[in-house]
């Protein structure tokens, strides 16, 4: 039981470490880009996006396929690091994930929901502060 709440939190603290890391970095690219590129269009926002499909395409190939290490990489990489660096990239994660299986609706179905949804959900929030502030 004991060695079971270790484990635990040794996931906890890689994925603090790794979201740490990672809030860090999104704020300073992001900042470094749209601060060169002064536009109505979000380059930084964009550039964190699409660099983090590229590290999580990289880290799970990397995690799953080629390398044995310890599965707390795994914590500090793709859920801390990634996540906090972007969500963008879970999503076409997950998303490449269906297509290789073979559920491009599921695939289809993510995307669409998730933009749609998304757009839908921020749209709420910004009326609910509105109302209630």
């Amino acid at each position: 039981m004991a060695q079971r709440k270790e484990a635990q939190l040794s996931r906890y603290v890689m994925i603090a470490i790794g979201g740490a890391l990672g809030s860090i970095l999104r704020y300073q690219v992001a900042t470094v880009v749209q601060s060169r590129i002064p536009a109505g269009f979000p380059y930084g926002t964009f550039v964190v996006n699409m660099s983090a499909c590229v590290i999580m395409g990289f880290a799970m190939t990397l995690l799953t396929e080629r390398l044995t290490l310890n599965p707390n990489w795994r914590f500090l990489i793709p859920i801390g690091f990634i996540g906090a660096y972007s969500t963008f990239s879970t999503l076409e994660y997950e998303t490449f994930r269906a297509v290789s299986e073979g559920a491009q609706y599921v695939a289809a179905a993510n995307v669409a929901g998730s933009f749609v949804a998304g757009y839908g959900a921020l749209w709420l929030g910004v009326l609910l502060a509105r109302l209630l502030f």
